[in-house]
């Protein structure tokens, strides 16, 4: 096979082709004084969000659902409002075992519905019934592991899927790939297990977490450490930790375990420190017990003894920065609705809430407060949230809210943290938005994320180790990793022209424009970049330009980055002699 062929593959592969949709459809302590200073975290490595379980669920599970219409019964439901998507993502090999997700309308209530699965007008491989996926409830019926390619030819197949009882049926393509074509480090990985003081650390073989194994163990055991003290609540047992080498979510979540993105071009942020302390106080403080824990006390106590969400930050200057760009969230649909609130800002400001509690009134006193909370017969949690105020603190939660807007006006901020907050959530607006378009799968409400018990009894590795890799891919992820990398040095400038350049593409893929990376000048520099890297055997993971020369840093079969110069030489981007 040629270079050329190869990248052709893959560009096939990753950037939508086996979505198998229809070209007509529509593609988550006590210190010993009793007002905590949050701890430095100091910087080094992958970042966060919600929480897995078996399955895809966030920590504390949050009780806020989707608003879905009902619509009246029907006898046929029309095919073309169908997504069918394929797991492994990025491209199906023979071999591979396969999981499917058949994502109905989500206007259309599905109730007592199944979906059925068989291959080429086989026997029916599967069936199971429409419910809520993922935090955002998506209505989907999904069949994981269903279809075993073990044996099979590489080539077209045809899946034949049934709704019933609505007796709608409906066929999508599908292709497998030659099993030869699977790319590094993927025919020799396997599931790898080590230990440290804290934790049980999972890792695939040949990834960047296993080359960077001993440093990541030495952290948790830091930050483990330092999240015992903060909460006063022993590890008693070994911490599980999965690390994942591709981005999902905002790159963390907790549930009986942890699970981190950690690689190279880890498009969504490069602070595991941080994101390993939040994740873990997330497990000591479900260990540290209470009846009730609202997701917005859960989050902003992690983030708060974290010393900031996806960085070290100043958390109550940066809270009231909120109120300059008029961004501040009133706190009883916050609390009602907190997964599904804009992310940066409802994660700051649970942060800030629990830091005026503990400035007021003392660490204990939140600690009591907040592990008596009892759920509430509505069902809503800032109803549960007000009754527990009213019986340790006397006030409703609207009088804590004027106290606390009081005490953020109140705070010395400067107009840094505004420009900061505010390209923060930027950023990672941009960042859900190329998931939600390129890389469905990794959007965090809807994350395909699997248990690793399953995926160790099985022994797989394709469904963490793939994911959509073509060219428009990687010239993407390489312009958000250049936007994080300005942000947390300060570079707001270039922060933005990286966002700007992200943006413009996405806008010409959903306009259909056939050249999208035309749309800016520096996304189509990228793009030309990861091309030449790619026809030269190189994956990409950052990129500098200066001028009319480049570096590229990337892998090449190994997981040892290597520094590439490029030369722009008239209109093309070649490598240096």
């Amino acid at each position: 096979m040629t270079d050329a062929y190869l990248r052709k593959t893959r560009t096939a592969a990753g950037i939508g082709l086996l979505v198998l949709a229809l070209a007509a459809c529509r593609i988550l302590a006590p210190v010993s004084t009793p007002s905590p200073e949050p701890p430095t975290a100091t910087e080094l490595l992958p970042t966060h969000t919600p929480a897995p379980t078996e399955t895809p669920t966030e920590t504390p599970a949050p009780t806020a659902t989707l608003a879905l219409p009902t619509l009246a019964p029907t006898l046929v439901v029309e095919s073309e409002a169908f997504e069918v998507r394929a797991h492994p993502d990025g491209g199906l090999f023979a071999g591979d075992l396969v999981s499917f997700e058949i994502i109905g309308p989500q206007e259309l209530d599905l109730e007592g519905q199944e979906a059925s699965l068989s291959i080429d007008g086989g026997p029916v491989l599967g069936t199971a019934g429409f419910g809520g996926f993922g935090i955002g409830g998506r209505r989907q019926a999904t069949l994981q592991w269903i279809w075993d390619t073990a044996g099979l030819e590489p080539g077209d197949y045809e899946l034949e899927i049934e709704i019933l009882p609505a007796g709608t049926s409906f066929t999508r393509p599908v292709t497998l790939l030659p099993e030869a074509l699977r790319a590094f480090p993927e025919p020799g990985a396997s599931w790898a297990m080590s230990e440290s003081d804290c934790c049980l650390f999972y890792y695939v073989t040949g990834t960047a977490a296993e080359r960077d194994l001993q440093l990541l163990m030495d952290t948790a055991d830091l930050e483990a450490d330092l999240a015992v003290d903060q909460l006063g609540v022993d590890l008693a047992e070994a911490i599980p930790v999965v690390f994942l080498p591709r981005v999902l979510g905002h790159g963390g979540f907790a549930g009986g375990e942890i699970y981190i993105s950690y690689l190279d071009r880890n498009y969504a942020g490069n602070a595991p420190r941080q994101v390993l302390h939040h994740e873990i106080v997330h497990i000591l403080d479900g260990r540290a017990g209470g009846e009730f824990r609202p997701s917005l006390f859960v989050e902003g106590l992690a983030v708060l003894l974290s010393g900031g969400h996806f960085k070290p930050e100043p958390i109550v200057p940066r809270a009231a920065a909120l109120l300059d760009l008029n961004a501040y969230l009133p706190l009883t649909g916050l609390a009602d609705d907190f997964y599904f609130s804009q992310h940066e800002i409802s994660y700051l400001q649970g942060a800030a809430l629990i830091q005026f509690i503990v400035d007021s009134r003392g660490w204990e006193a939140f600690e009591t407060f907040y592990r008596d909370i009892r759920p509430h017969e509505s069902n809503q949690q800032s109803a549960a949230i007000d009754a527990a105020l009213e019986v340790h603190f006397g006030l409703s939660l609207a009088e804590l809210e004027a106290d606390f807007m009081a005490y953020l006006v109140e705070q010395p901020h400067e107009a840094e943290h505004a420009v900061d907050v505010d390209l923060s959530v930027r950023f990672f607006d941009t960042v859900r938005r190329y998931q939600q378009a390129l890389d469905p799968s990794a959007y965090f409400l809807t994350a395909w994320l699997l248990g690793i018990d399953e995926m160790l009894d099985r022994a797989i590795v394709a469904d963490y180790l793939r994911h959509p890799s073509a060219p428009e891919n990687v010239a993407l992820e390489t312009l958000l990793v250049a936007a994080d990398l300005a942000l947390r040095a300060g570079d707001y400038e270039n922060t933005d022209l990286y966002l700007e350049a992200v943006n413009a593409v996405l806008d010409a893929i959903e306009a259909g424009d056939p050249a999208a990376f035309e749309a800016d000048p520096l996304a189509a520099d990228h793009f030309a970049l990861t091309l030449a890297a790619m026809d030269a055997g190189y994956e990409p993971h950052q990129i500098t330009i200066d001028g009319e020369s480049a570096v590229v840093t990337a892998t090449d079969q190994s997981t040892d980055l290597i520094q590439l110069t490029l030369i722009r030489n008239d209109t093309a981007w070649n490598l240096a002699e």
